[in-house]
């Protein structure tokens, strides 16, 4: 049952921010919205205020926004394929954006409870290379090697550049002292460059924003590293996860408490903005590049031959869905071979 609540709680707060940045832009740029629904298959509720229709459907596994000749054909002069080329790139990149913001929020909480690593060292591991050299709890390290180091992140950095057992100098703050220290490096069981420190953790504001954007920055890039890894043949359908593996992965972050659980929301809708932004039919980014083709050419593309690329795509990625549902299935003992 925590399972089903912390997914049902995951999947509509991720999708309903990105629904939510589709319907506001379409709003302000004076599209019409025919329906804004959260989840997919069978009504449940329905409510009508104005021009638009408000659904809640009963698969918590999608939403949409169903604007006026968005997939058809309209002479309304509201409908969306009226809509100026740049009116339409906003109204697509909005849902990603709102995905963005998202994470950025849930991560600077995550960041705020848990506190932001500082350069103060907290707590030295005993034996460890940083306590034979004289480091003490306490110390401010400012330098590693000559290079300064004005967070924990550049700090972990220098150090794990270098090879163990390669002598370092350590400048650090004690008091009002500055100090020096040769400490050789050594490696832990996974391989990592170490020298047996721990931080000290502060809680700030301003520092929790500062890492929910660089957290979020991090994800983003661990995803154009996934990109490309699949142009490389690195990546197989054995790596994907589909809704069943994600469900999976956000009961066992549950389990761990709510941090863990905002953590694993923020990384969902970091991967749900920049999935939705690639070229691939029926994909937000897809209706991009028609759009900055049809700003090129100085003329649409067919709408009949979008709609039918876009209809492919979605039926691909239906198709790619129930086959890494089926894998999931399997990866996480629900069937056996």
């Amino acid at each position: 049952m925590q399972t089903f609540i912390a997914s049902i709680f995951v999947f509509l707060l991720v999708i309903l921010l990105h629904e939510l940045g589709h319907f506001t832009v379409a709003k302000m740029v004076g599209i019409k919205v025919n329906e804004f629904a959260i989840g997919m298959g069978p009504k449940v509720y329905q409510n009508q205020k104005g021009e638009t229709k408000y659904t809640l459907r009963a698969l918590p596994i999608g939403g949409y926004v169903q604007m006026e000749g968005e997939d058809e054909e309209s002479n309304d002069p509201r409908s969306f394929s009226n809509a100026s080329p740049w009116a339409r790139m906003a109204v697509v990149v909005a849902g990603a954006f709102m995905n963005f913001v998202l994470a950025i929020i849930v991560l600077t909480i995550v960041s705020f409870s848990m506190g932001t690593p500082t350069t103060v060292i907290e707590e030295i591991t005993n034996g460890s290379p940083a306590e034979l050299a004289g480091i003490m709890p306490g110390d401010r390290i400012t330098h590693i090697n000559n290079i300064k180091v004005d967070s924990w992140n550049e700090l972990s950095n220098q150090i794990s550049s270098l090879s163990p057992n390669q002598e370092m100098k350590v400048k650090a703050v004690r008091g009002s002292e500055y100090n020096e220290f040769d400490v050789k490096p050594i490696s832990d069981q996974e391989g990592r460059t170490i020298i047996g420190i721990s931080p000290k953790y502060k809680k700030s504001i301003s520092s929790a924003i500062k890492s929910g954007f660089e957290t979020t920055g991090m994800i983003l890039k661990l995803m154009f590293n996934f990109i490309g890894m699949v142009f490389k043949g690195q990546v197989s359908i054995n790596d994907l996860s589909g809704p069943i593996g994600v469900i999976n992965e956000v009961g066992q972050a549950a389990k761990m408490g709510i941090v863990n659980l905002l953590l694993i929301l923020g990384f969902i809708s970091v991967n749900l903005g920049f999935f939705n932004l690639l070229p691939i039919p029926a994909l937000d980014g897809s209706r991009l590049i028609f759009i900055l083709i049809e700003i090129i050419r100085g003329k649409p593309v067919d709408s009949k031959k979008e709609n039918l690329i876009h209809l492919v795509g979605f039926m691909l990625l239906i198709g790619l869905m129930l086959v890494v549902s089926y894998k999931d299935l399997i990866r996480i003992n629900i069937l056996k071979r």
